[in-house]
Protein backbone atom coordinates (compact mmCIF):
# COMPACT_ATOMS: atom_id res chain seq x y z
CA UNK A 1 0.00 0.00 0.00
CA UNK A 2 1.22 3.68 -0.88
CA UNK A 3 2.36 5.79 2.13
CA UNK A 4 -0.03 8.92 2.41
CA UNK A 5 1.84 11.81 2.21
CA UNK A 6 0.72 14.77 3.89
CA UNK A 7 0.60 18.35 1.83
CA UNK A 8 2.18 21.29 3.52
CA UNK A 9 -0.57 24.08 4.77
CA UNK A 10 -0.75 26.70 2.34
CA UNK A 11 -0.46 29.15 4.66
CA UNK A 12 2.94 27.29 5.55
CA UNK A 13 4.20 28.72 1.91
CA UNK A 14 2.51 32.22 2.52
CA UNK A 15 4.26 33.08 5.11
CA UNK A 16 7.50 31.94 3.53
CA UNK A 17 10.11 35.43 3.58
CA UNK A 18 12.91 35.60 1.37
CA UNK A 19 15.70 36.93 2.91
CA UNK A 20 18.71 39.64 1.49
CA UNK A 21 20.77 36.69 2.37
CA UNK A 22 18.96 34.29 0.12
CA UNK A 23 19.40 36.99 -2.87
CA UNK A 24 22.28 36.42 -4.89
CA UNK A 25 24.90 39.21 -5.05
CA UNK A 26 23.61 40.65 -7.97
CA UNK A 27 20.05 40.63 -6.89
CA UNK A 28 20.65 42.17 -4.11
CA UNK A 29 20.07 46.63 -3.72
CA UNK A 30 22.95 47.09 -2.28
CA UNK A 31 25.20 45.81 -4.71
CA UNK A 32 22.74 46.20 -7.40
CA UNK A 33 23.45 50.01 -6.80
CA UNK A 34 26.99 49.85 -7.25
CA UNK A 35 27.14 47.65 -10.42
CA UNK A 36 24.32 49.78 -12.15
CA UNK A 37 23.57 53.25 -10.24
CA UNK A 38 20.60 54.76 -7.85
CA UNK A 39 18.70 55.73 -10.96
CA UNK A 40 18.28 52.09 -12.19
CA UNK A 41 16.78 50.34 -8.68
CA UNK A 42 13.17 50.39 -8.30
CA UNK A 43 11.94 52.72 -5.67
CA UNK A 44 10.80 49.74 -2.84
CA UNK A 45 14.98 48.70 -3.19
CA UNK A 46 16.23 52.22 -2.77
CA UNK A 47 13.55 52.11 0.53
CA UNK A 48 15.34 48.87 1.49
CA UNK A 49 18.86 50.33 1.06
CA UNK A 50 18.31 53.50 3.67
CA UNK A 51 16.01 51.03 6.03
CA UNK A 52 19.01 48.36 5.94
CA UNK A 53 17.31 45.51 7.73
CA UNK A 54 13.42 44.39 8.15
CA UNK A 55 11.24 43.16 10.83
CA UNK A 56 10.51 39.38 11.67
CA UNK A 57 8.99 38.03 8.43
CA UNK A 58 9.87 40.57 6.35
CA UNK A 59 13.27 41.54 4.60
CA UNK A 60 14.14 44.84 4.16
CA UNK A 61 13.10 45.10 0.45
CA UNK A 62 9.50 43.78 1.54
CA UNK A 63 9.20 46.21 3.84
CA UNK A 64 9.85 49.10 1.69
CA UNK A 65 7.44 47.84 -0.23
CA UNK A 66 4.89 48.04 2.37
CA UNK A 67 6.09 51.37 3.35
CA UNK A 68 5.10 52.57 -0.11
CA UNK A 69 1.52 51.38 -0.56
CA UNK A 70 1.18 52.68 3.50
CA UNK A 71 2.37 56.28 2.32
CA UNK A 72 -0.19 55.91 -0.96
CA UNK A 73 3.33 56.09 -3.16
CA UNK A 74 6.15 58.68 -3.53
CA UNK A 75 3.83 61.45 -2.80
CA UNK A 76 3.23 60.54 0.48
CA UNK A 77 6.63 61.22 1.42
CA UNK A 78 6.13 64.16 0.95
CA UNK A 79 5.60 66.63 4.17
CA UNK A 80 6.28 63.26 5.88
CA UNK A 81 4.54 63.28 9.70
CA UNK A 82 7.41 61.57 11.15
CA UNK A 83 5.30 60.49 14.20
CA UNK A 84 2.56 58.56 11.61
CA UNK A 85 5.72 57.18 9.47
CA UNK A 86 7.35 56.07 13.00
CA UNK A 87 3.98 54.07 13.91
CA UNK A 88 4.07 51.99 10.89
CA UNK A 89 4.64 48.56 12.00
CA UNK A 90 8.65 47.90 11.32
CA UNK A 91 9.63 51.57 11.24
CA UNK A 92 9.87 53.32 14.42
CA UNK A 93 11.63 56.42 15.15
CA UNK A 94 15.23 55.64 14.11
CA UNK A 95 14.36 54.61 10.52
CA UNK A 96 11.46 57.40 9.97
CA UNK A 97 14.11 59.86 10.98
CA UNK A 98 16.34 58.29 8.40
CA UNK A 99 13.59 58.23 6.10
CA UNK A 100 13.45 61.95 6.88
CA UNK A 101 16.37 63.22 6.18
CA UNK A 102 16.73 61.37 3.13
CA UNK A 103 13.87 62.93 1.38
CA UNK A 104 14.80 66.45 3.03
CA UNK A 105 18.05 66.12 1.32
CA UNK A 106 16.31 65.18 -2.11
CA UNK A 107 14.53 68.76 -1.47
CA UNK A 108 17.80 70.46 -0.78
CA UNK A 109 19.50 68.93 -3.99
CA UNK A 110 16.51 69.61 -6.12
CA UNK A 111 16.57 73.23 -4.73
CA UNK A 112 19.93 73.57 -5.68
CA UNK A 113 19.87 72.54 -9.06
CA UNK A 114 16.92 75.07 -10.03
CA UNK A 115 19.37 77.97 -8.11
CA UNK A 116 19.60 78.63 -4.53
CA UNK A 117 17.71 82.11 -5.35
CA UNK A 118 15.44 81.20 -7.79
CA UNK A 119 13.09 84.63 -9.56
CA UNK A 120 9.59 84.52 -8.89
CA UNK A 121 8.00 86.56 -11.78
CA UNK A 122 4.35 84.54 -12.33
CA UNK A 123 1.83 82.30 -10.47
CA UNK A 124 2.90 79.85 -12.73
CA UNK A 125 6.34 80.25 -10.46
CA UNK A 126 4.90 80.23 -7.72
CA UNK A 127 2.89 77.10 -8.41
CA UNK A 128 5.97 75.13 -9.19
CA UNK A 129 7.79 75.86 -5.93
CA UNK A 130 4.91 75.28 -3.74
CA UNK A 131 2.84 72.29 -5.43
CA UNK A 132 5.51 69.44 -4.38
CA UNK A 133 4.31 70.82 -0.42
CA UNK A 134 0.71 71.87 -0.55
CA UNK A 135 -0.91 69.51 -3.26
CA UNK A 136 -2.27 66.82 -0.77
CA UNK A 137 -2.02 67.63 2.06
CA UNK A 138 -5.06 66.81 4.28
CA UNK A 139 -4.74 70.47 6.22
CA UNK A 140 -4.82 74.04 4.89
CA UNK A 141 -1.27 75.62 5.02
CA UNK A 142 -0.86 78.89 4.63
CA UNK A 143 2.73 79.83 3.05
CA UNK A 144 4.79 83.45 2.74
CA UNK A 145 7.06 83.89 0.29
CA UNK A 146 9.93 86.33 1.37
CA UNK A 147 11.25 88.13 -2.38
CA UNK A 148 14.30 90.51 -2.47
CA UNK A 149 13.78 93.77 -4.61
CA UNK A 150 14.24 91.72 -7.83
CA UNK A 151 11.23 89.48 -6.73
CA UNK A 152 14.05 86.25 -5.96
CA UNK A 153 13.32 83.75 -3.34
CA UNK A 154 14.45 84.68 -0.05
CA UNK A 155 12.77 82.04 1.94
CA UNK A 156 9.53 80.10 2.26
CA UNK A 157 7.69 80.25 5.35
CA UNK A 158 5.25 77.93 6.25
CA UNK A 159 2.97 80.60 8.94
CA UNK A 160 -0.25 78.56 9.59
CA UNK A 161 -2.17 75.33 9.62
CA UNK A 162 -5.79 75.57 9.13
CA UNK A 163 -8.55 77.14 7.70
CA UNK A 164 -7.78 80.48 6.71
CA UNK A 165 -10.51 83.10 8.03
CA UNK A 166 -10.08 86.50 9.26
CA UNK A 167 -10.97 85.07 12.57
CA UNK A 168 -8.35 82.82 12.95
CA UNK A 169 -4.51 83.60 10.83
CA UNK A 170 -3.58 86.80 12.33
CA UNK A 171 -2.15 88.89 9.43
CA UNK A 172 0.89 90.52 11.58
CA UNK A 173 2.06 86.73 11.59
CA UNK A 174 2.24 87.20 7.62
CA UNK A 175 4.79 89.84 7.92
CA UNK A 176 6.57 88.90 10.91
CA UNK A 177 9.25 87.02 8.89
CA UNK A 178 9.35 89.67 5.98
CA UNK A 179 10.23 92.30 8.20
CA UNK A 180 12.40 89.84 10.00
CA UNK A 181 14.10 89.01 6.83
CA UNK A 182 14.42 92.46 5.25
CA UNK A 183 12.20 91.25 2.58
CA UNK A 184 10.92 94.05 -0.51
CA UNK A 185 7.39 91.66 -1.24
CA UNK A 186 5.71 89.12 -0.31
CA UNK A 187 3.68 86.44 -2.30
CA UNK A 188 0.72 84.10 0.21
CA UNK A 189 -0.40 80.84 -1.02
CA UNK A 190 -2.71 78.39 0.62
CA UNK A 191 -4.00 75.30 -0.44
CA UNK A 192 -7.40 73.56 -0.62
CA UNK A 193 -7.41 69.87 0.83
CA UNK A 194 -10.62 68.99 -1.53
CA UNK A 195 -8.71 69.53 -4.33
CA UNK A 196 -10.37 72.87 -5.71
CA UNK A 197 -8.43 76.07 -5.73
CA UNK A 198 -11.16 78.46 -6.26
CA UNK A 199 -10.98 81.23 -3.74
CA UNK A 200 -13.70 81.18 -1.17
CA UNK A 201 -15.28 84.21 0.20
CA UNK A 202 -12.93 83.66 3.35
CA UNK A 203 -10.12 83.65 1.05
CA UNK A 204 -10.93 86.67 -0.72
CA UNK A 205 -11.56 88.76 2.85
CA UNK A 206 -8.30 87.64 3.98
CA UNK A 207 -6.39 88.53 0.61
CA UNK A 208 -8.04 92.37 1.36
CA UNK A 209 -6.66 92.51 4.95
CA UNK A 210 -2.99 91.17 4.04
CA UNK A 211 -3.22 93.91 0.73
CA UNK A 212 -4.19 96.53 2.71
CA UNK A 213 -1.76 95.57 6.08
CA UNK A 214 1.03 95.12 3.24
CA UNK A 215 0.56 98.79 1.87
CA UNK A 216 1.21 100.63 5.40
CA UNK A 217 4.37 98.08 5.85
CA UNK A 218 5.47 99.31 2.57
CA UNK A 219 5.79 95.68 2.29
CA UNK A 220 3.34 94.79 -1.16
CA UNK A 221 1.53 91.43 -1.27
CA UNK A 222 2.17 90.40 -4.96
CA UNK A 223 -0.16 87.89 -5.42
CA UNK A 224 -2.20 85.10 -2.98
CA UNK A 225 -2.25 82.05 -4.68
CA UNK A 226 -4.82 79.24 -4.04
CA UNK A 227 -3.08 75.38 -4.79
CA UNK A 228 -5.61 72.56 -5.59
CA UNK A 229 -4.76 69.01 -7.01
CA UNK A 230 -2.58 69.85 -10.03
CA UNK A 231 -4.21 73.26 -10.26
CA UNK A 232 -4.12 76.86 -8.70
CA UNK A 233 -5.73 80.19 -8.96
CA UNK A 234 -4.17 83.79 -8.73
CA UNK A 235 -6.15 86.02 -6.79
CA UNK A 236 -4.44 88.80 -8.36
CA UNK A 237 -5.20 87.83 -11.87
CA UNK A 238 -8.32 87.31 -11.13
CA UNK A 239 -8.87 91.24 -9.91
CA UNK A 240 -10.25 89.86 -5.94
CA UNK A 241 -9.00 91.21 -2.69
CA UNK A 242 -6.89 93.58 -4.81
CA UNK A 243 -7.67 97.33 -5.89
Amino acid sequence: MARAVTAQPAADVATTTVRMTDLSAQDRPRERLWQMGASKLSTPELLAILLRVGVRGESALQLGQRVLVELKGLAGFMNLDLRAVAAIHGIGKAKAAQLSAAVELGQRVAGAQRGERPRVSSAEDVWRLLAPRLDGQEQEHVLVMLLDTRNQLIEITDVYTGSLNASMIRIGELFRFAVRNNAANIIVAHNHPSGDPTPSPEDVAVTRLMVDAGKLLDIPVLDHIVIGHQRFVSLKERGVGFS
